[in-house]
């Protein structure tokens, strides 16, 4: 494949992606390099994670909405878990280096196919998820092999409003943003 071949290619896939949107009931997110993208080391273990709120309020609203939403991360973070719950995500998977069995367990626990579902991720752990769901999405500095597979690649990094983007356009492609 020469190098235009490429970009013709991602370039259809951001062409049609939209359609993919209007089938999408659940929303599934990694945490580290999507909603965060700085740490600063605590003590015990434990990081300070930065968040924009833009992407908690995209959360919520989905919440709102209907919209079965979860986290699946490696990391195992009491702050992590409290921030999510607050914004009314039920479905908090910590510590799943391997993340196959918190989809299959998040699709069994709703009777949902995987290809209702959307993905963001930013990094290898996230790949096997992301090549099995129906629409997968990824800030603009994900890894490459990220951006290489994913359906939408956000024109935000992690941490910067790269949810609040996708999720915005899910619930405005299906009239739920604002009514």
């Amino acid at each position: 494949m020469f190098s235009g071949e490429k970009h013709l290619k991602q370039g259809e896939k951001m062409m049609n992606y939209r359609k993919k949107l209007k089938n999408i009931k659940a929303m599934i997110f990694d945490v580290d390099g999507v909603f965060s993208r700085e740490f600063i080391a605590m003590d015990k273990g434990e990081f300070y994670r930065t968040m924009n709120p833009k992407d908690g309020y995209a959360i919520k609203k989905a919440v709102d909405e209907g919209y079965v939403i979860a986290i699946i991360t490696g990391g195992n973070s009491k702050s992590v878990f409290d921030r999510f719950k607050t914004l009314g995500v039920s479905d908090i998977f910590l510590s799943h280096l391997d993340k196959i069995p918190a989809l299959e367990q998040f699709c069994q626990k709703y009777n949902l196919n995987e290809k209702d579902l959307l993905y963001m991720g930013d990094d290898i752990p996230d790949l096997e998820v992301m090549k099995k769901v129906g629409f997968s999405a990824c800030p603009a500095d994900a890894a490459n092999e990220i951006i290489e597979i994913a359906d939408y690649i956000s024109d935000k990094n992690g941490g910067e409003g790269c949810v609040r983007d996708i999720v915005e356009q899910v619930l405005k492609i299906q009239e739920k943003w604002i009514h």
